[in-house]
């Protein structure tokens, strides 16, 4: 590969961090080409970007961008696949049924997700159970909904009795 080529791709590498706040690191070995496609037709249908990379490559693209992701040195060993993502469970998610599928390839090497580094294939139901933005949002919501139904609640009930109470002394009154 030319130079200038190797700076064209380190760029792309760059650009694709600075763009996607998350992405994961696997290992390419076991593959076919047949597999790959599969595996290429997957990331596209969850909106993840692929790029299979020579590890050098991306560390010198990692060592460009702003972050420390010196623990993920050992994760870069060997043929790489880099996912770009925007929402940190999704590549995990699909991994992990991906693999169920293809005898447990690709396996995660490595992943950065939510401003934290994972190194290894045990990670993997970690990285699963992280919540996006958006699953947060919908339980905050669900959360103040309830408390706001149990006011509303009260209220209705203490309406009802402060009408009943004033009916009574209207009728006394009488």
């Amino acid at each position: 590969m030319k130079k200038e080529d190797k700076s064209l791709l380190i760029d792309s590498l760059v650009e694709n961090l600075n763009n996607y706040p998350h992405f994961y690191v696997v290992d390419m070995t076991a593959l076919n080409s047949v597999v790959t496609s599969e595996l290429r037709r997957e990331c596209f249908k969850s909106e993840i970007k692929l790029q299979v990379v020579k590890n050098t490559l991306f560390e010198k693209a990692l060592d460009k961008v702003e972050g420390d992701f010196a623990a993920l040195a050992p994760a870069l060993k060997g043929p790489s696949g880099i996912m770009f993502c925007e929402t940190a469970n999704v590549p995990a998610k699909m991994l992990k049924q991906f693999a169920k599928a293809h005898q447990g390839v690709p396996a995660l090497k490595g992943a950065y997700a939510e401003e934290s580094v994972y190194v290894g294939a045990e990670n993997l139901d970690a990285l699963c159970s992280i919540k996006s933005k958006n699953e947060l949002i919908a339980e905050v919501v669900a959360a103040l909904e309830g408390q706001v139904q149990g006011v509303l609640g009260a209220l209705e009930s203490g309406a009802s009795t402060i009408y009943g109470v004033l009916d009574t002394i209207a009728e006394k009154g009488e």
